[in-house]
């Protein structure tokens, strides 16, 4: 017992960890973005997504290279989806005015990209089983680096559309931004992010240890809320100054970087990953019902009401009660 609340409080300090990284990497993000006249697209659909899903990268690079525990990183992405989904939105609503106004870009879309991503990654888990399968327990194969090119070809699709929709004004670069202390700071948040979300890591394997069940499980929750908590004070903040649906369409498009990007990228880099498709499967089952769900409700008037924020909320405490359970050996939906 006294081993789980070392862990747990191991995940709480390598949260505040990662956000104070991930508070120094954005405004150091932004500050170049400036600095450079990076042209708003860009900005918004590549160097935002990428500055606040930086941990999400990091752990899947950390769980693969370093733990060799790939399913850990696609658990993290994956519970760090379900976790943008249903509670920074309903977190923006209730902290603001009771409502928040989603609007047809953002249900129409950026709902396209969205439910694209999740099943592109879906299929190319699925081509892994049926032309690189494996022997053993349940239906295993490995994901190559040829695979791995769908879900980035479809996000270059991503930006390309971005960027068509765009403005066509050329941004000058501000030459007072002091370009050298800003990619000083965008290194320490880095790193700073590399130490806060390998602590989460640990702490999940450690979890997945003490209850003798995946570790992936674990990464689900204690990864994923840890690496997602500070998008999600991001999203309150502006919900209190009056700008609640600021944070939508950067949470949405930070989602779509994670599952076409963030997963890719741990395969290109180890070569080739296995993959145990019985575990696979219901992660990716609940971000479908997740995605279903959210975008059901903010087409519903255009509005997410006080009460539909509500309801997300309910849907992750049933997330992560289900998670629990199955970690506790209670349910069996995932084989261990």
């Amino acid at each position: 017992m006294l081993d789980v609340i070392a862990l747990l409080a191991l995940a709480a300090v390598a949260t505040a960890v990662v956000w104070k990284g991930s508070t120094w990497l954005e405004a150091a993000a932004d500050r170049l973005a400036v600095g450079y006249g990076v042209p708003a697209v860009v900005q918004g659909a590549v160097i935002a997504a990428v500055g606040s899903s930086m941990p999400e990268l990091v752990s899947v690079l950390l769980a693969t290279l370093r733990h060799g525990e790939f399913e850990l990183g696609v658990g993290a992405i994956v519970g760090s989806a379900v976790f943008n989904l249903l509670v920074i939105p309903a977190a923006a609503a209730l902290a603001g005015e009771g409502e928040m106004t989603t609007g047809r870009d953002l249900v129409y879309k950026e709902a396209l990209f969205y439910m694209l991503a999740v099943a592109t990654l879906l299929l190319t888990f699925s081509l892994a089983v049926i032309y690189n399968p494996l022997e053993g327990a349940g239906l295993q194969g490995n994901v190559t680096r040829p695979l791995a090119l769908f879900p980035l070809l479809l996000y270059g699709l991503y930006v390309f559309t971005q960027y068509l929709d765009a403005t066509e004004d050329e941004l000058e670069a501000d030459i007072d931004v002091d370009r050298g202390r800003a990619w000083l700071w965008f290194g320490l948040g880095l790193v700073v992010i590399v130490v806060g979300v390998e602590g989460l890591v640990l702490a999940a394997l450690g979890l997945g240890d003490a209850f003798g069940t995946p570790a992936f499980l674990w990464g689900m929750i204690v990864v994923a809320a840890g690496s997602s908590v500070p998008d999600a004070f991001v999203s309150i903040v502006a919900a209190r100054s009056g700008r609640p649906s600021v944070s939508l369409a950067n949470v949405l498009g930070s989602n779509v970087f994670d599952l076409l990007v963030a997963v890719p990228v741990g395969i290109l880099v180890a070569g080739t990953l296995a993959i145990t498709f019985a575990h696979i499967v219901p992660m990716m089952a609940f971000l479908i019902l997740a995605t279903i769900v959210f975008f059901t409700i903010a087409r519903t008037g255009m509005v997410l009401s006080e009460r539909e924020a509500w309801t997300l909320l309910a849907l992750y405490g049933l997330f992560v009660v289900w998670l629990v359970l199955e970690s506790v050996g209670v349910t069996n939906v995932v084989p261990t």
